[in-house]
């Protein structure tokens, strides 16, 4: 008797048994309650940006003096994937993207370290600033958003913002919170707005304002004194408390009378000057909300993250439960709080969503097994799944897994596969006991079990080698399908565990009488009698010798032809290939970008229309608009780093929806049909526009980039503009933008240095007082008890004066001798136009240009293609012909102009690639595993022929469906290599059984199709009815339909097809020997 026998009579007679099967129900249990939930897995990406202040600069200064060596030092840092800069007048952005799975601290300690150790790299005469490092994880992403906001038209933001600066420490008191910010907050401030012509009719300049503030607001512990056996502590000076004795500072001299700073300025306690805009506008649907009134409000968001392995579902709901305690306390009776991000709300509806799917999936696994073979056995099959995902879901937490989407689809997909060994073993037991009614049932049990433990096991581990494979595809989607390989294979050797140990003892506990067993008897014999004789007919044309070669060469042109069919699917684009299809999510973004030098007001202005658009769509609750800031990032926003979004020209609206149960539409269909209307504002306004939604899976930086490399960066521009071009006349291309920004206007003051140092000026001074007038300059702090944050004093000049250069100008600087001399006399006013950006990657200067997809194959990939046929191999003005590259930069990029592919199609390519390759291992798995088996290098290449056969349910069944093939679609056809080469193991093992006790070839080769159809078709609805659950998923349907047509088409064709090849490929072996 083999191993599987010996297990199944030592547990069958041990009281270990029950207990085991108790231990693993806890331990499910546990798992179900410790596990944190979360909506997607945490894919661990280090993005850290490296900010260097180079004032004064041109972008070509900081490009070739900054970015470029920052460059060559930060790619030496192991496991960085790319580094990106973006060089600007004064200031270059160098990013670091470490490679996914790097560990998040270990690579900032390795960043911070070659940045320290680096630091001469930077020259120390030029003025360059000191780096900054700001570096952004996963943990970073905010899982609950807030935005206060009350029923007023306009103001009101310093109000709301000390309402949120008010909660910020009682929200971090909150355990799991690791970051709360306040976005769009209205800073107050003091503002010191000088007149100059009161400062020159007092002889006074903007240094002497300043150096009056400085010394005014100070104060310090001068000692103590020591009187009557007491120590009496000294205190000199004393701060600046509020705006009036700021008003009453004395800033000079003036006839023997004190000049006071209200006599040359005015003085204003309140908001600064808006740097940003955010507002609140309620939608159609804003009663889902609860939300009443009607319009857009000021507001201020309050974004929260979470620490790393933190419970996401937990972490909000103790947040809303704090946010309601404050209720009527710090927080206003008249100040709203509208929960605009919970991300711990989504994460556990899903979770339930699948928790709820994956015992439906069970249910109906058991009540198959009930119709086929009775209600004792779909008991016993019923507990041992039930064990089986118990024990799982304990390893996944094990491993590290979170309970998310992927790693519950993982479980409900494995749930036709983890049922298939306890029916294999529950059936033979059952057709045992039906052939021999009166043997003792526990003599039958182990012998019943050790027929098909062999091939129990060797098809187990074959599932395991056709799925392991995949837990090593590299990139983005590694980690993101990473628990379906792992939770699957765990599944796999769990289940067999069960089959072995558990189910034998089941069976025997709830086995029926001897007289029950021996009325199943006759109609077993029956219905095995039709079984074979159903066999019989149908494959003895094929089996007769010789004479059912024709029929053979019949069948095997007529698969030939079904193969060919499913493969000329994808080529004339009935079946469209997508990386992942986009989910149905209750938000999506709106990006604006207005033309370079827009001013806030204008940007603001564009917002409100649109926001007015949104107002009236059906699904929308509300929106959050941000001009001149970020709103609170996702994970796309983590990738492209719309964190850096805080210029003027730039905006975004985030839009919620209704719960996709209170909608018709999907996000993506509501995303879809805005984009033409949104699209006409932004013409209007000569402004770029984006509809982005939440990707499925990894985010890239736009779904179709074409990276511009080049000799010559003025020329890789123009370059730029006509592949942008084709861009827009490429149908279904759509959010189409680049990084050529167009000209805007700005005037150099240039220092007349002789002059000026005829007159005994300072350039340095002249410098500092128009930075000050113009961008104004914070000075000193206010120290007010009452203000979380100290409100600064800021000096410069009022709005209305700061519009027109030559009120600036009559500023005065004091020259050495004390005289004042007018800004006028020692600036020249030059216009020019504004510089535009530089960007590098990898090293190489590249200009981007930027598109989606949309309409009819909505797939970037075709897009490329379709832009690719276009510009591959265009002329160039520039001379030469432009050069494609899809999958690495170009080797020599001052040979000429060159264009590199990027976006989705990488991750694409990658995926596949990977998967392709995790496929062939897979395969080469299997038939090792086979040959180990069967001691034959023939027999394994019969039982996976049947491999490519699932591709003629797969293609029809995504074509019939109207679905794309997706890399779940390519997880499904993984599967299915190892759920189809069990069934071939469980035939040709009974035929090679068949042989050895005598039966003749042909007939051995319809018993063992008649023996075995059953656990067979068994096995595959459990599987295909475990998928249908999946199957209204919009982004593992996929899989779903791979599953469920693949094992539909692939079953029959394997009931047919390898009993065949096996008799032809035996009976030619036999015939060759004979001869």
């Amino acid at each position: 008797m083999g191993i599987s026998g010996r297990i199944a009579r030592y547990f069958l007679h041990s009281q270990m048994t029950p207990l085991l099967a108790l231990v693993a129900v806890l331990l499910g249990a546990f798992a179900v309650l410790v596990t944190p939930r979360e909506e997607e897995p945490q894919i661990s990406v280090t993005m850290a940006n490296v900010m260097i202040a180079y004032p004064g600069a041109s972008a070509r200064d900081v490009a070739q003096t900054v970015a470029t060596p920052a460059e060559q030092v930060l790619s030496q840092i192991a496991g960085v994937d790319h580094v990106y800069s973006v060089s600007q007048p004064g200031m270059a952005v160098v990013t670091v993207q470490f490679k996914v799975g790097e560990e998040h601290i270990d690579s900032l300690v390795k960043l911070y370290d070659v940045v320290h150790s680096h630091a001469d790299w930077l020259p120390p005469t030029q003025g360059v600033a000191p780096p900054i490092i700001k570096a952004k994880g996963i943990d970073d992403v905010p899982v609950v958003a807030l935005t206060l906001w009350r029923e007023q038209a306009a103001g009101g933001g310093i109000e709301l913002t000390q309402v949120a600066h008010a909660i910020e420490a009682d929200l971090k008191r909150v355990p799991g919170t690791r970051e709360v910010s306040t976005l769009g907050a209205t800073q107050r401030m003091v503002r010191v707005l000088l007149r100059p012509e009161s400062l020159n009719a007092y002889q006074l300049t903007m240094q002497d304002i300043r150096a009056a503030l400085q010394s005014a607001n100070a104060s310090q512990n001068s000692g103590t004194l020591v009187q009557g056996n007491r120590e009496v502590l000294v205190q000199t000076g004393s701060f600046l408390s509020d705006a009036s004795e700021v008003r009453q500072l004395v800033v000079g001299v003036a006839n023997g009378k004190p000049v006071f700073l209200r006599d040359v300025a005015e003085v204003q306690d309140g908001a600064d000057q808006p740097g940003s805009y955010v507002w609140l506008g309620t939608g159609m649907a804003a009663a889902d909300k609860q939300i009443a009134a009607k319009g857009e409000f000021p507001a201020v968001t309050l974004a929260i993250t979470k620490k790393p392995g933190a419970n996401a579902v937990e972490i909000a709901d103790r947040l809303l439960a704090r946010v309601n305690e404050l209720k009527g306390s710090v927080i206003p009776a008249d100040v709203q709080v509208s929960v605009t991000r919970n991300y711990g709300e989504t994460a556990n509806d899903k979770a339930m969503k699948l928790i709820q799917k994956l015992l439906f999936a069970t249910f109906a696994v058991v009540a198959l097994v009930w119709f086929a073979m009775g209600r004792r056995e779909a008991l016993v099959v019923g507990i041992a799944v039930m064990l089986t995902l118990a024990a799982t879901l304990f390893a996944s937490w094990a491993w590290g897994f979170t309970l998310n989407r992927v790693s519950l689809f993982a479980l409900i997909f494995s749930i036709g596969i983890l049922v298939d060994d306890a029916i294999v073993v529950v059936e033979n037991i059952h057709r045992r006991r039906a052939l021999e009614p009166q043997r003792p049932l526990l003599e039958i049990i182990p012998e019943a079990v050790d027929e098909v433990g062999s091939p129990t096991i060797l098809a187990t581990f074959t599932v395991i080698a056709a799925l392991l494979p995949m837990a090593f595809v590299s990139g983005l989607m590694g980690p993101y399908m990473s628990p379906i390989p792992i939770n699957a294979s765990m599944g796999m050797l769990i289940s067999l565990a069960v089959a072995f140990v558990v189910t034998p003892w089941l069976v025997w506990r709830f086995a029926g009488s001897h007289d029950a067993a021996s009325s199943h008897a006759a109609p077993m014999d029956r219905h095995g009698a039709a079984i074979s004789r159903f066999f019989s007919e149908r494959l003895s044309p094929f089996l007769n010798g010789a004479q059912g070669k024709p029929a053979r060469r019949k069948l095997w042109l007529a698969i030939l032809g079904g193969l060919l069919f499913a493969v000329s699917l994808g080529v004339v684009k009935l079946v469209i290939l997508k990386m992942l299809p986009f989910d149905n999510k209750s938000e999506f973004q709106i990006v604006v970008d207005m033309p370079s030098g827009t001013a806030l007001e204008q940007t603001s202005a564009v917002l409100h229309e649109i926001g007015g658009y949104l107002a009236t769509v059906p699904e929308v609750t509300d929106y959050q608009a941000y001009a001149g800031t970020a709103s609170p990032i996702n994970f796309n926003g983590l990738v492209r780093q719309y964190y850096l979004r805080s210029a003027a020209a730039q905006g975004d609206i985030q839009v919620n929806l209704k719960g996709k149960h209170q909608r018709s539409r999907s996000s993506h269909e509501i995303a879809t049909a805005v984009l033409e209307p949104v699209q006409k504002i932004a013409d209007a306004w000569g402004a770029k526009v984006k509809v982005v939604e939440v990707p499925p899976g990894p985010p890239v930086m736009s779904p179709i980039v074409a990276e511009i490399y080049g000799p010559d960066y003025e020329g890789a521009r123009k370059v730029a503009g006509k592949v942008r071009e084709q861009f827009g006349k490429t149908e279904g291309i759509v959010g189409i933008d680049d990084t050529v920004t167009e000209p805007a206007p700005k005037l150099l003051l240039h220092v007349l240095q002789s002059k000026a140092a005829l007159l005994g000026v300072a350039p340095r001074d002249i410098v500092d007082v128009i930075g000050a007038a113009l961008a104004g300059q914070d000075v000193a702090s206010l120290h007010d008890a009452n203000a979380k944050y100290a409100p600064p004093l800021r000096i410069g000049l009022p709005a209305e004066r700061r519009s027109r250069i030559d009120e600036v100008l009559k500023l005065k600087v004091r020259a050495k001798d004390g005289v004042l001399v007018p800004l006028s006399e020692v600036v020249q006013v030059i216009p020019e136009s504004r510089e535009y950006p530089i960007y590098h990657k990898d090293l190489l200067p590249v200009v981007y240009v930027f598109g989606d997809m949309a309409g009819k194959l909505d797939s970037p990939l075709y897009g490329m293609f379709g832009v690719n046929g276009k510009v591959g191999g265009m002329a160039l003005e520039q001379g030469g012909k432009l050069e494609s590259y899809y999958f690495k930069q170009p080797g020599d990029p001052y040979a000429g102009y060159a264009l590199k592919w990027d976006g989705e199609w990488q991750v694409t390519f990658e995926t596949f690639r990977d998967m392709g390759i995790a496929y062939g291992v897979g395969l080469i798995l299997i038939y090792l595993l086979v040959v180990a088996q069967f001691k034959s290098y023939l027999v394994p290449l019969v039982i996976m022929a049947p491999i490519p056969l699932t591709l003629i349910g797969v293609m029809p069944g995504h074509a019939l469906l109207g679905s794309q093939f997706t890399a779940t679609s390519m997880i499904g056809m993984i599967a299915l290599a190892g759920i189809i080469v069990r069934n071939s193991i469980l035939l040709v093992d009974f035929v090679n059984l068949q042989l050895q006790e005598g039966v003749a070839l042909q007939q051995a080769v319809i018993n063992a199709a008649g023996a075995r159809a059953k656990p067979i078709v068994l096995t595959a609805l459990a599987a295909m009815l475990g998928a249908l659950f999946i199957l209204d998923d919009p982004i593992f349907n996929g899989l779903a339909i791979s599953l469920i047509f693949g094992i539909l088409v692939s079953t029959l064709l394997t009931l047919i097809v390898i009993p065949v090849l096996y008799y032809a490929t035996l009976y030619r072996k036999r015939s060759f020997s004979e001869g």
